[in-house]
């Protein structure tokens, strides 16, 4: 995949591992190939990524940045009542998270950058079904009244992958309307 965008469109200088999937069941009920699929979308692809692109197009130039989609539920845990299990999708995103500060720490002597966005709740199709159960409960948590939407991530995501970020590194920044404010 790297190797096409790479003689399709020359060098990645910016690099977004956005790809997740998410599974809902109870830790005792969860079936090991479920874990495995998230675990491997969410962590293993992202990390197979950042290593090609890392190799072919940002450590010999000695730049660029990856700006890696975390979550929330990575910061904190997810364990609030009433809200279906997803152990192995909170697992993997706090892992994003720690993810991007060992690379950060890693590649800093390279020039290359690497942050986090966690977004709190936007309507998308993983989110349909908890949306479909919770409702209104969701926007109501966030001190903001209100989920994400196509506007929220675009400001984050611009700064991050523009020179405005040179200082800024290994940091995840929440976009959850103030939730984990609170």
């Amino acid at each position: 995949m790297v190797g096409h965008a790479v003689a399709a469109l020359g060098p990645i200088d910016i690099l977004i591992n956005n790809a997740g999937t998410t599974w809902g069941a109870a830790t005792l009920e969860h079936p090991l190939e479920a874990w495995q699929k998230v675990v491997n979308l969410n962590l293993t692809a992202m990390f197979l990524v950042c290593q090609e692109v890392g190799k072919r197009c940002m450590v010999p130039r000695r730049q660029g940045k990856i700006i890696n989609i975390a979550s929330i539920l990575g910061l904190t845990g997810g364990g609030d009542p009433g809200r279906p299990a997803t152990i192995a999708y909170n697992t993997t995103k706090g892992g994003v998270v720690n993810f991007t500060r060992s690379l950060a720490a890693e590649w800093a002597q390279y020039n290359i950058n690497v942050n986090a966005i966690a977004p709190g709740f936007f309507p998308t199709r993983m989110t349909k079904g908890i949306m479909e159960m919770l409702g209104d409960q969701v926007a109501e948590k966030a001190p903001l009244k209100r989920m994400g939407g196509p506007e929220d991530l675009k400001g984050i995501v611009a700064l991050f992958a523009s020179d405005a970020c040179a200082f800024i590194t290994g940091q995840i920044i929440a976009v959850d309307g103030g939730v984990t404010a609170i």
